[in-house]
């Protein structure tokens, strides 16, 4: 083969990198902005709700809203929690559900996309959805 082929092929490749890179920061930056307008109307007012509800029935619960996501945790232990933020790191940028509990000395974790995955496309209903499901292991008492 030509050298001059093989660098044509490999500059078409550089450029084609740096495109898609390009495209992945703006759609991970429109994304992020989107969650965070998510975040601050809906999500955290809505698991606040949830607390409340579990605190009047005795079911301790916190919620912690640190940057980019918020979580609903136990009183009873750092290990139990359930907490939505934005993952950037695959192709397209999504909201993801983290569940972590503990049984004893295991600890359980457990992903998954919240509703549609589209920090702009997530409703109010998908989210409380997400949040009634993951619970379940922890007020099954």
């Amino acid at each position: 083969m030509e050298i001059s082929d093989v660098r044509k092929r490999v500059h078409e490749t550089m450029a084609r990198a740096k495109r898609l890179a390009a495209e992945r920061r703006a759609a991970a930056d429109q994304a992020s902005r989107e969650f965070d307008t998510f975040l601050q109307r809906t999500a955290i007012p809505l698991v606040r709700q949830i607390a409340n509800v579990l605190q009047v029935d005795s079911y301790l619960f916190t919620v912690f809203t640190p940057s980019g996501s918020v979580r609903l945790m136990s009183d009873r232990s750092a290990d139990d929690f359930i907490e939505i933020s934005l993952d950037t790191t695959g192709g397209a940028p999504r909201v993801i559900g983290h569940v972590t509990r503990s049984r004893g000395r295991r600890v359980v974790e457990s992903e998954e996309v919240v509703g549609s995955g589209d920090p702009g496309a997530i409703t109010e209903e998908d989210l409380l959805e997400y949040f009634l499901k993951a619970l379940e292991p922890f007020v099954e008492r």
